[in-house]
């Protein structure tokens, strides 16, 4: 919708009043007088209509609208602040209308945000308490079990301050998970970059997790391993890090006798390093979601391994913290592959 200036406003509205008063008058009587003296009148009246129309406008609307319009655009959400060329009156409801309009759009996208970040409030503390509800009732169950004679029995005691100690050691996991995200996600952990051999560091990855995978008879190596070292600048202990859950979370998930790749594909200013399984793969609808915070595919089978359900999330919030991507391709019953992309060493 086209606005118009105050100014353009009266000089139409002058304009109008002044043909339809001299017109109705010329139509109703019989003036006799000069052409020039009606000429001069209408002049005078159309000057006149001007004017006081001029002033009603900036007197009645003009200035009670400044105000609500100056609040509007000092607001810190409208995203910028009034110049001063805007505060003329001529160009004021020229500009107030795609003003406000702007302003709405901003508060109608601040409120959505709001709700976003109070849902996510409120999806995050139902999670952590669910994850942590578990091991204090199973420490409460076997301290209170202690308590009341099991302590003396040498059959209960070992087994269940063992049980203790692993419920103890799983809150301490969650926890520590928990800070990891925080401190990446405000930008408080500062990244070690450093020069390293990504090969070197997946073989050490595969060597740590070697007897997990031997127990659940998965083979787990390096798909077409380069002849020579690949260089990669980033932060050692975090990009081991992310390729530890990688590979873990391809051996809860594989099935027995499954196999967990990791590969290189070169891309000349950067290497993707792939982490591939044959296990269960991920629903289509669930993809979104897979790096989410406490989020997991098969929840029962994830507790009962250990899992926080922090891992992906981790991992993707470090490979951000390097400027590069992740992704990941599932298919259902087939199995998963992450790719993610890291600097090349010069």
């Amino acid at each position: 919708m086209k606005t118009y200036s105050s100014r353009f406003l009266s000089l139409v509205v002058s304009v109008i009043l002044t043909l339809l008063v001299f017109g109705m008058m010329m139509a109703v009587r019989n003036y006799k007088l000069p052409v020039i003296v009606i000429v001069i009148a209408a002049i005078l009246f159309f000057v006149a209509a001007h004017f006081s129309i001029l002033f009603i406008l900036r007197k009645y609307i003009i200035d009670r609208i400044k105000p609500i319009y100056n609040t509007i655009r000092d607001l810190p959400l409208s995203g910028k602040r009034l110049d001063e060329q805007l505060l003329d009156p001529n160009s004021l409801l020229l500009n107030v209308k795609n003003e406000v309009e702007e302003w709405a759009k901003t508060q109608l996208k601040e409120i959505e945000r709001l709700k976003e970040l109070e849902k996510y409030r409120k999806d995050f503390v139902g999670n952590v308490s669910h994850e942590l509800k578990t091991p204090i009732f199973n420490i409460q169950g076997y301290v209170l079990t202690l308590l009341e004679g099991g302590l003396d029995d040498p059959k209960i005691n070992k087994l269940y301050l063992k049980r203790t100690e692993k419920s103890i050691d799983r809150m301490v996991s969650i926890v520590e998970d928990l800070e990891s995200i925080t401190k990446l996600e405000s930008g408080e952990l500062t990244l070690n970059m450093t020069r390293f051999d990504i090969i070197k560091t997946a073989e050490e990855v595969i060597e740590m997790e070697h007897w997990q995978a031997q127990e659940n008879k998965i083979s787990v190596e390096i798909l077409h391993k380069p002849e020579r070292p690949i260089y990669v600048r980033a932060d050692k202990k975090r990009i081991l890090e992310v390729l530890t859950n990688l590979v873990v979370n391809g051996i809860k998930y594989s099935r027995k006798k499954g196999f967990v790749h990791v590969s290189f594909h070169d891309l000349e200013d950067h290497i993707i390093v792939e982490v591939t399984d044959n296990g269960i793969g991920i629903d289509k609808k669930d993809l979104p979601r897979i790096f989410e915070r406490f989020f997991r595919v098969d929840k029962s089978r994830s507790r009962e391994q250990g899992g926080t359900g922090l891992g992906l999330s981790i991992v993707k919030h470090i490979i951000e913290a390097h400027n590069q991507s992740i992704n990941v391709r599932s298919v259902l019953d087939q199995g998963t592959s992450f790719n993610f992309t890291l600097e090349k060493a010069k």
